[in-house]
């Protein structure tokens, strides 16, 4: 209550009016309350300000994750979206819902979506407030404008007068403004900043009086005198910030939906970690994820005190400790049609996640990560963004019924062969240009175009601007100099050796990218093979760095397998690696067969690299004949260095500074159409490392699926999947991925 009591008294309200809420407020707390609450908040649609798609997105990530994987009531999530999303029904929300209800050691969620922005005091120079905008968060007149934000401030308050500490805030939303609402093919969530006079900060009823409210006759003021002396105290728990202060919190378009890069990385991560990680932990590979998406935001962690470290995100462990890949939210009346929530799959996956594939319904028992009874199969049918319509399989036992809130994990992936990378085409390019492309782009098979902003795409092409920058349209406008083309991430961040020479032809230019987009889209159909949630193969690989003795950057395994609750993470941070400095991956079998492995990635120049395993070179040398490879296996339960150093060789990393990735790709069957592809590439190198440029990585990439298609055919029955598709089994392979900062 004393807690409390400074919340009324910073946010204007007065004691007398609080008591007057009578015995109501005292027997809403004696009422037994529940431990879980979450309050979410997303706005799409602002009067006369550009919309944002991906906030309600956001706002069903979080509700269906905390539902089916962390055991909340439906009735104790609160939304509010759009229309009822002004500021004063934010706070009623917070007041009644949170406040009203939470008891010591509850858990408490909040979670907004939307814009933010940065408030200043036209009398004032250091008085300026992060604020989030809510779907009124402007009045405007004919001389003023009044600010009717959420400033960051209230919310901290607010928080502070929970009686538990156990609060998770999550901000998708950002406060400093771009030049334009696009940022490649991104949309931001930030508006310019707004300049107001301290007396026009909006003061208003917090709620309109209402027969029987709990809150009838409270008023709530943001007044920013009454902030100064709680500025230095932290608002209690964790708060998870999609962005860093100076950057840009962004979300994207996909096939079928739209939603924020960090809520959606985050809450996919949430539904297979299993054991479940803690937030240092969660929000490293959050930042990963977000950083392979192509996106230049990195998400930030505040905590009130340091031993928070090792708490769990949200503050819980999973209902069932088991990795998923979604959930079953509907069942048809005939029990053999279902509607899946697909979210716990990655967005690389999801994205070319097709028809036939099958998951399993997540059976109780769970022994040698396989389960002690055949489980009930569904059949994907047909898919629309985040769902799924999928079919019962005949031949399961009848005895077993569909059920919404039954957890489903892959057992079949099927991909479709023919997969695109698609380039967006920068806004700023004039009409001729864009013809140019698109014809140019057309001629290179498995490339497709579209333009920035109004489709999903991979990367982006456009004009290079000095800095290597995206030329701007106004900028365009105003300089005469001679073309340059390049190609652009997501977030408008120049690909290493893509920009051209001035005065160079549009279709100059895509034939000149050709190889860099063979290489980009093989890199996209390897990270299709990353199922560290969903694969049956017991694997661990960790990334180390050689100094004085082992350093480990990161650690990968299969969650079905995994023993571990901790793993290395800084400050929630993707691991940083220095040029020069010398690394090496140590790989684990915990299963009982033997398993053979590939090393795939892109560099920081984002040129393909691979793991060439050579047989003999002494032999070679020898007979002055070009080493041969040989297929490289770790036995049952052995562990291996990779790569490995009995050879005189060290896998140093090379320039410039950016981020690497690297795929580890394991299979209980050998890959004989990849270690092919792979010896043609060799033979067209002269050096004979370990390590080094892949010549075919499309080839490889290609090979790689095939292979593992192969592999799963002899482990399973037909799912009835095209000939112009992949079929993998999760039985047989296992993906995983990791990515560091070259620096």
């Amino acid at each position: 209550m004393q807690r409390a009591g400074w919340t009324l008294a910073a946010l204007g309200i007065s004691e007398a009016g609080w008591l007057r809420l009578g015995s109501r407020y005292y027997q809403a707390l004696a009422q037994p309350s529940p431990s879980k609450l979450a309050l979410l908040v997303g706005v799409n649609q602002y009067p006369q300000t550009p919309a944002l798609t991906g906030c309600l997105t956001d706002v069903e990530l979080q509700r269906e994750l905390l539902i089916h994987r962390f055991g909340f009531k439906p009735q104790d999530i609160l939304t509010l979206t759009d229309q009822q999303a002004s500021r004063q029904q934010i706070e009623t929300a917070f007041l009644e819902h949170l406040i009203g209800q939470a008891q010591p050691g509850d858990v408490v969620v909040f979670h907004f979506s939307g814009y933010g922005r940065r408030v200043q005091l036209e009398t004032s120079k250091t008085g300026v407030f992060n604020s989030l905008i809510p779907v009124n968060g402007v009045v405007t007149s004919a001389d003023n404008s009044v600010a009717n934000d959420l400033l960051e401030e209230t919310l901290w308050q607010l928080l502070r007068s929970l009686p538990t500490n156990r609060v998770t805030t999550i901000l998708d939303t950002s406060y400093n403004a771009a030049s334009k609402d696009l940022q490649g093919n991104l949309r931001i969530r930030a508006r310019p900043q707004l300049i107001v006079q301290s007396q026009l900060l909006q003061e208003q009823p917090l709620r309109q009086q209402d027969e029987g409210s709990l809150f009838d006759e409270v008023k709530l003021r943001s007044v920013v005198p009454r902030w100064f002396e709680f500025v230095d105290q932290p608002p209690p728990g964790i708060v998870l910030r999609a962005a860093r202060s100076s950057q840009l919190a962004t979300e994207a378009q996909w096939s079928g939906f739209s939603a924020g890069l960090f809520t959606y990385a985050l809450t996919q991560y949430l539904w297979e970690a299993a054991p479940a990680t803690s937030v240092q932990v969660s929000l490293s590979r959050v930042t990963g994820a977000v950083e392979q998406l192509g996106a230049k935001q990195q998400p930030a962690l505040n905590e009130q005190k340091i031993q928070q470290q090792s708490e769990l995100t949200y503050y819980l462990r999973p209902d069932t400790n088991v990795s998923s890949d979604g959930v079953v939210i509907a069942v048809a009346d005939d029990g053999n049609t279902a509607e899946l929530w697909l979210a716990g799959l990655p967005l690389p996956v999801l994205e070319s996640y097709a028809v036939d594939s099958l998951l399993n319904i997540v059976t109780p028992t769970v022994t040698d990560g396989e389960a002690s009874s055949p489980p009930l199969q569904l059949q994907i049918e047909s898919r629309t963004g985040l769902t799924a319509k999928a079919q019962r399989l005949l031949g399961n036992d009848g005895t077993n019924s569909l059920q919404v809130g039954q957890l489903v994990q892959e057992s079949i992936r099927v991909l479709p062969r023919n997969v695109d990378l698609v380039i967006a085409l920068d806004a700023g390019l004039e009409r001729i240009e864009r013809v140019d492309a698109t014809s140019a782009f057309a001629a290179i098979p498995h490339i497709s175009t579209v333009k920035a902003g109004d489709q999903p795409a991979d990367y982006l092409f456009g004009r290079v601007q000095d800095g290597n920058s995206l030329e701007s349209p106004t900028s365009a406008a105003n300089k005469p100099s001679l073309s340059r083309y390049g190609l652009f991430s997501r977030s408008q961040e120049l690909i290493p050796d893509t920009a051209g020479e001035p005065g160079e032809a549009v279709k100059v230019a895509v034939h000149r990218l050709a190889p860099k987009l063979q290489t980009l889209l093989a890199a996209k159909l390897w990270r299709l093979t990353t199922n560290e949630g969903s694969s049956r193969l017991g694997v661990r690989a960790t990334l180390e760095m050689i100094a004085t003795k082992e350093q480990v950057l990161m650690q990968r395994e299969t969650l079905h397998w995994s023993q571990n609750t901790t793993s290395k993470a800084t400050e929630g941070n993707i691991p940083t690696v220095s040029i020069g400095s010398r690394i090496q991956y140590r790989v684990h079998n915990d299963s009982e067969h033997p398993i053979y492995l590939l090393l795939l990635g892109l560099d920081s120049s984002k040129s393909a690299i691979a793991l060439y395993p050579i047989a003999s070179v002494d032999a070679a040398v020898a007979a002055e004949t070009k080493p041969s490879l040989k297929e490289l296996s770790v036995a049952p339960h052995e562990t291996l260095i990779v790569p490995q150093t009995s050879v005189d060789f060290e896998w140093v990393i090379h320039g410039p500074p950016g981020v690497a990735e690297t795929q580890l790709i394991f299979s209980r069957a050998n890959f004989p159409q990849t270690m092919a592809a792979l010896a043609v590439s060799m033979h067209h190198r002269e050096a004979k490392e370990q390590i080094g440029p892949l010549v075919n990585p499309l080839e490889v990439a290609q090979a790689v699926l095939q292979d593992l298609h192969q592999a799963s055919a002899v482990k399973t029955e037909p799912v009835g999947s095209a000939t112009d598709s992949y079929a993998l089994n999760v039985n047989i392979w296992a993906g995983l991925s990791f990515i560091y900062q070259v620096v």
